[in-house]
C-alpha cells in the first residue's frame, strides 16, 4: 500500500495518528502527504489543538446542558 493519500483518507485517520495507532505504513503515507497539502497540514494542527484543549475540560464541572450542547454538535460533526 504505497499510494499517496488523499485527503478524504487523512480526515478518516487523523485520530488514528494523533493517538499514535496507525501502522508504520500508514503513518508514512500520512506524513508523506502534509508536506504536500497545506490543507491537511493545517487541518493536523487544527485537530491537535482541540485534543489538547479537550483533555483540560473537567466534565464533572460542565453544566448539564452545556456538556449535551457539546455532544450534539460532535454528533452532527461525524
Amino acid at each position: 500500500m504505497n499510494e499517496e493519500m488523499v485527503c478524504q483518507e487523512l480526515v478518516e485517520v487523523v485520530t488514528d495518528y494523533l493517538e499514535d495507532a496507525m501502522a508504520p505504513d500508514a503513518r508514512t503515507r500520512f506524513e508523506s502527504h502534509l508536506p504536500e497539502c497545506p490543507f491537511c497540514t493545517r487541518y493536523v494542527d487544527q485537530m491537535r489543538t482541540v485534543s489538547r484543549e479537550l483533555r483540560t475540560v473537567e466534565t464533572e464541572k460542565l453544566p448539564a446542558d452545556r456538556r449535551d450542547a457539546l455532544l450534539e454538535e460532535f454528533r452532527r460533526a461525524l
